[in-house]
């Protein structure tokens, strides 16, 4: 059964928040990701993002709609990824990394920054290039 995951990218005025992955994790180990994990049995893909946002990094969203972003590697074999991913632009309170044992650190992330990490997805660029692109009429 395929590892079924979500992660919430938070926008603000100072970029994205991403996540290192701490060197000694299994997956995808010391590399930038957004925070998120894996959904429990009988959560809906929203509840579980609420969830592991609160437990890693202590805010409060509401995810509402269809993810932004789907990421799908061998989905039918026993190690495959199923991967939701929502842009998150309201929250309460200020992240911080509430799961130091996953996460080494937590950073706001410019645009023009991004395509210098080590992202966890190869389609994490085009997707953050187009979530971080100025609106007309800013």
């Amino acid at each position: 059964m395929p590892h079924h995951v979500v992660a919430g990218a938070l926008l603000g005025p100072q970029g994205v928040l991403l996540v290192h992955r701490s060197p000694n994790r299994r997956y995808y180990p010391d590399c930038w990701d957004f925070p998120g994990g894996h959904i429990e049995p009988g959560e809906s893909a929203a509840n579980a993002l609420a969830r592991e946002l609160r437990e890693e990094i202590g805010v409060d969203a509401t995810i509402t709609g269809a993810p932004d972003l789907r990421v799908m590697e061998n989905e039918t074999a026993d190690d495959g990824l199923v991967l939701q991913l929502w842009i998150v632009t309201e929250w309460d309170g200020e992240p911080t990394n509430l799961a130091a044992d996953e996460h080494d650190e937590l950073r706001w992330v410019a645009a023009h920054d991004v395509s210098a990490l080590d992202l966890a997805q190869p389609s994490y660029l085009a997707f953050l290039a187009e979530a971080l692109r100025p609106t007309s009429g800013s």
